[in-house]
């Protein structure tokens, strides 16, 4: 396990999973990242997503210890932590209410204690958190959350497990993920599939995750003895072929904490066919890391390459304007970034022509077109333009213009013209 360096900064990557979290950190300058370990020297990782409260004093305890406590002395255990702050509505306990997103809170901050003994808080420059999903309610929840987790850094940024995918194999061998890269995810009685693919045909090359979940047996249901691990096994030999037929695959991981080369035999064969296989669980946490360190040191494949994921803006959005007495390209709207985030303002002159031409280039078709905008009955011969552009959907641009006059010529007359544009 490293330890703290003097004054060095540290990233901190942490995976927040329904059942369990692990936490991934690296030193910006080295930019090596390593997983926070709850056994010195092991390899065990997963930290369970609970609290338990001492019954009749103010004494909590979190993680595997909290499950003991429980389990041997009956304090007051709280489990899906996730869920409940996602849900909103008060947890009792012992007769007293508490905020289940406080709660939650309490657990990160209890779990981020482990790191003492890497680098002191004040020494966390940047933290990460990913979770399976990212919607806008989960975002609102965990921003709240953050803003009472006291650490002396404000940034905390937030990202999916499609895009800690991403990072994570951002900054691996390209031969892992020259073809398509999969990845299956088992936890309690649900398989998640994250498929990643390149067009390799692009400038940069674009990345997509296509994610699914099903039902699948879950590993304490089924009979802990050797019939049980033939029918895990066959099961999810039945599922790989399905999921991965008529696919060329580099590399295969295989995340969550009831995976065992125990039961892993036949579907390990089938896999193992011209494929690169990986089992582990703590890819989420590193790519989380990996994503954080990007801002701070970006990698050699940065800029190459942008993952258009389910939250992120698939097209580029532009204009061609004239500056200096040469026509240019403005961007204004890059693919790649948050959609819902995604905003810009520019104010321009505009001659006796009186419409502008929006640019669209979607990075997934490579198809480029331009989208004329009329501004009728704008008056006089030159005016000054206020254009703003916001995306009301996935892909829904709204393109506002508003006339701001021409100075002491021709006062603005608050005229504005509102367009919307479908850009993929």
């Amino acid at each position: 396990m490293l330890k703290g360096f003097g004054n060095e900064k540290w990233i901190v990557g942490y995976d927040l999973g329904w059942e369990y979290a692990q936490i991934s950190y690296c030193n910006v300058a080295r930019a090596q990242v390593e997983t926070l370990s709850s056994v010195a020297g092991s390899e065990n990782y997963s930290i369970p997503v609970a609290l338990c409260k001492r019954t009749g004093i103010n004494q909590w305890f979190y993680g595997k210890e909290a499950l003991q406590y429980a389990r041997e002395s009956g304090g007051i255990l709280v489990q899906d932590l996730l869920h409940l702050a996602l849900e909103g509505e008060p947890v009792y306990i012992e007769e007293t209410e508490y905020d289940p997103t406080a709660l939650l809170t309490l657990f990160l901050q209890r779990s981020l204690g482990m790191l003492s003994g890497i680098a002191a808080a004040d020494k966390i420059e940047a933290l990460m958190i990913t979770c399976d999903r990212m919607d806008e309610k989960m975002m609102e929840m965990l921003e709240r959350m953050a803003a009472n987790l006291r650490l002396k850094t404000a940034k905390i940024c937030f990202q999916s497990h499609q895009e800690s995918y991403y990072h994570y194999m951002l900054r691996q061998d390209l031969d892992l993920w020259r073809d398509t890269s999969v990845l299956f995810d088992y936890h309690g009685n649900r398989m998640g599939f994250l498929r990643l693919e390149c067009n390799r045909k692009t400038q940069p090359i674009t990345v997509f995750i296509h994610q699914s979940e099903e039902e699948f047996p879950a590993k304490a249901s089924m009979p802990a003895d050797d019939q049980g691990n033939l029918l895990l096994d066959r099961e999810f030999l039945r599922t790989a072929r399905e999921k991965l037929d008529g696919l060329k695959v580099s590399s295969v991981y295989l995340i969550g904490e009831d995976f065992s080369e125990e039961w892993l035999k036949e579907s390990l064969k089938f896999l193992c066919e011209g494929r690169r296989i990986f089992l582990g669980n703590n890819l989420f946490s590193k790519g989380a890391c990996y994503g954080m360190l990007e801002r701070f040191s970006p990698g050699e494949n940065t800029g190459k390459y942008v993952f258009l994921g389910n939250d992120k803006l698939k097209s580029n959005i532009g204009m061609k304007v004239m500056q200096r007495g040469k026509e240019t390209y403005l961007a204004l709207l890059d693919a790649g970034n948050d959609w819902k985030k995604a905003e810009a303002s520019w104010e321009f002159y505009l001659r006796e022509e009186k419409k502008v031409e929006i640019t669209v280039t979607s990075l997934g078709s490579g198809r480029k077109w331009e989208v004329p905008i009329a501004l009728d009955q704008l008056p006089g011969d030159i005016a000054r333009i206020r254009m703003s552009l916001s995306m009301k959907e996935e892909n829904l641009l709204e393109a506002e213009f508003e006339d701001l006059g021409f100075g002491e010529f021709r006062p603005a007359e608050n005229r504005r013209w509102t367009q919307e544009i479908i850009i993929d």
